[in-house]
């Protein structure tokens, strides 16, 4: 396995910081402020090929690989996590749902508006009540002729509010039974699809969270993903995708955490000299450089086996368990390093405190990875 990163990486990788410094860097607090969900900002990532970036570009997409992929997350992480997350949601979830399992009809009609940031993309598993127990889902789909008719809630979804379309999976058998659910795509602006409650969060806040709601809602059989009763296998498939999404994620607000700490400790002088030169804070800046350095190789691990198409659920379970916690151990030490000025909005590392925790949670809390984990080890 060679790591190094390619110069395509490292220019793409560029891209991304330059328009993060330029688009993102000055509005962040604002939109943190203001729980802001910055569509147009997304519109021109769109014109970048950042909302397409695994699209082939006979789809409108930018044809990259994982390890651009997760160069563009990182880099945007590091100035904003909040964009940093919806960008993933977009690109890794939605976006790649219909990549991986639509038609060639579903592929043309939705990836070019996709790619291209025409579209803002959601998907839709979670429930109230069902958040890793997916097979007890209580939003239904019933055939009707030609139709579907879907009822129910789902919450805790990025863009649900914002989202042009979204990637809804539906229970269409019965609860804890294999094969209950179906994977449907569903355009905003379709009667009896509603966006629902805003959540109200404590950090990714201008990561719009919201409910969809779902009202005797009526679409056609050809919006329906794949086979009937083959969602939950689908969007296992996507999560483990999505881990790396989150893994990526969690390293670029490590990185972003752990530059302003270092740049703090060699400017902040006690004593007559920088705090950098006192043990207690070196040792610390020490510890943070080598958990995201370990944090980022299983990171790429899991890349690398992303793009041989080799079994990646242990490893992506893996990577998106350590970078989370890691995410979460740099942040509090680099509000520990800043000390009293940490804990306010004048610097950026207690943005990066509130929104590393997210990333222990989202898409599998850190206990769920351990399962995943336990299974592939003990099998």
């Amino acid at each position: 396995m060679n790591f190094a990163s390619s110069e395509l990486t490292q220019q793409v990788a560029q891209t991304a910081k330059d328009f993060a410094q330029q688009h993102i860097l000055p509005h962040v607090m604002q939109w943190d402020e203001t729980q802001e969900f910055p569509v147009q900002t997304f519109k021109q990532l769109g014109q970048l090929g950042l909302m397409g970036v695994l699209v082939p570009e006979a789809y409108g997409g930018a044809g990259l690989g994982y390890f651009e992929y997760v160069s563009i997350i990182k880099e945007i992480s590091k100035v904003c996590g909040s964009v940093g997350l919806s960008l993933a949601a977009h690109n890794s979830l939605c976006t790649n749902h219909i990549l991986t399992f639509g038609n060639e009809y579903q592929k043309k009609k939705y990836l070019p508006k996709l790619a291209s940031g025409e579209f803002i993309g959601a998907w839709g598993l979670t429930e109230a009540n069902t958040g890793s127990d997916a097979g007890n889902m209580q939003t239904i789909a019933i055939k009707d002729g030609s139709n579907w008719i879907i009822n129910g809630t789902k919450c805790w979804i990025t863009h649900g509010k914002s989202g042009d379309v979204a990637v809804v999976i539906c229970r269409t058998g019965e609860p804890h039974t294999s094969g209950n659910s179906t994977a449907f795509i569903i355009e905003r602006g379709t009667k009896g699809f509603n966006a629902g409650k805003k959540e109200n969060k404590l950090g990714m806040r201008a990561s719009e969270t919201a409910e969809m709601i779902f009202d005797n809602c009526i679409i056609s059989d050809e919006q329906r993903l794949g086979e009937v009763g083959d969602g939950f296998r689908q969007s296992l498939k996507i999560l483990d995708g999505g881990r790396i999404s989150i893994a990526a994620l969690a390293v670029g607000i490590a990185q972003g955490a752990y530059e302003a700490a270092i740049k703090y400790a060699k400017e902040r002088h006690q004593f007559g000299q920088p705090i950098a030169n006192f043990q207690g804070i070196s040792f610390k800046l020490a510890d943070m450089a080598t958990e995201i350095a370990a944090a980022d190789l299983l990171l790429l691990q899991a890349c690398d086996l992303k793009e041989r198409h080799e079994k990646l659920t242990k490893q992506s379970a893996m990577a998106k368990y350590y970078c989370s916690e890691v995410a979460v151990k740099v942040a509090n030490d680099a509000v520990q390093i800043f000390g009293g000025y940490g804990y306010t909005k004048d610097f950026p590392v207690e943005k990066f405190y509130r929104d590393a925790k997210l990333c222990t949670i989202g898409e599998g809390t850190s206990e769920i990875q351990k399962i995943v984990i336990a299974r592939n080890v003990l099998s």
